[in-house]
């Protein structure tokens, strides 16, 4: 008689095999190609309680178990301002999926919308990161992971174009400038969003969405005003009507960028143009 599995190792198990193709072949792809992990680090995974930290900290999780690199990892999980439903949410998720979490408080909520109060995303994001940087730090952690995945790669350098009037990526793993020997990592770079609702949707998984007071009352056209992202998502997904590789275009593009076709371009923050190289 066959071994009847836990739930959560039927979790971790469709992972491996019904999403194999999808999502854990692309995830140890970045590991390799991006060099994200080396024998001897202690990195901080940092789970907001959304549907990508939570699969990240399974992926690092497995990946911990089998690896033949030898490396420590941390469930970091900040409570930045939850409501008491929020937090129970995480808990329990953490508890079906087997994490052991390694909890702290801040008061970051709080903070951004007293700085910020109509508009105070891009500052909580910066503050957030540098609370876990400087927990991971404490913990004797090197590396924070973060969940941001390929379509986050996608749209930022969509939207870079569109809104900020720039050729913009995002990289898979950046040293800090703050925080002296701490790097940030990006394990889930080459795994598109709709293979994680998919994985989600399969195991009966529910996680919380950004929980802050600002977009728990975002109503009506409030929301076309905060998040140009969500047009550039829809934007996108009509495209890949006509075009199923466009995601995987954009992608590529970043990886296969032609200098020499650019008429000004920045490199270490200093500006060079086509015409130091078209005078010689």
């Amino acid at each position: 008689m066959p071994k009847v599995l836990e739930r959560h190792q039927q979790i971790e198990r469709s992972i491996i095999t019904t999403y194999r193709k999808t999502i854990w072949s692309p995830f140890v792809l970045a590991v390799k190609k991006y060099a994200l992990i080396q024998a001897g680090d202690r990195i901080a995974v940092c789970i907001s309680g959304g549907k990508d930290s939570m699969l990240l900290a399974k992926l690092m999780q497995q990946l911990h178990r089998h690896s033949e690199v030898p490396f420590e990892l941390v469930f970091l999980t900040m409570d930045p301002g939850y409501n008491e439903e929020n937090l129970k949410k995480i808990r329990e998720n953490a508890e079906i999926l087997r994490i052991p979490l390694t909890e702290f408080q801040s008061a970051v909520f709080a903070a951004a919308d007293a700085a910020c109060a109509e508009a105070p995303c891009y500052l909580c994001a910066r503050m957030r990161r540098g609370h876990l940087y400087a927990k991971a730090k404490e913990l004797g952690c090197n590396k924070i992971a973060l969940g941001h995945h390929k379509s986050d790669v996608i749209e930022t350098t969509v939207m870079g174009m569109l809104y900020g009037g720039q050729m913009q990526g995002m990289l898979p793993r950046i040293k800090s400038s703050n925080f002296e020997g701490m790097e940030l990592i990006r394990p889930m770079y080459c795994i598109l969003e709709e293979d994680i609702l998919r994985w989600k949707t399969y195991n009966d998984l529910e996680f919380i969405a950004c929980a802050c007071k600002f977009t728990q009352n975002l109503t009506g056209g409030d929301e076309d005003t905060f998040s140009a992202r969500r047009r550039v998502k829809a934007w996108i997904a009509e495209l890949k009507r006509e075009n199923p590789n466009v995601e995987n275009n954009i992608f590529q593009s970043i990886h296969n960028v032609q200098l020499d076709t650019l008429a000004e371009y920045k490199q270490n923050g200093e500006k060079h143009s086509f015409l130091e190289k078209f005078e010689k």
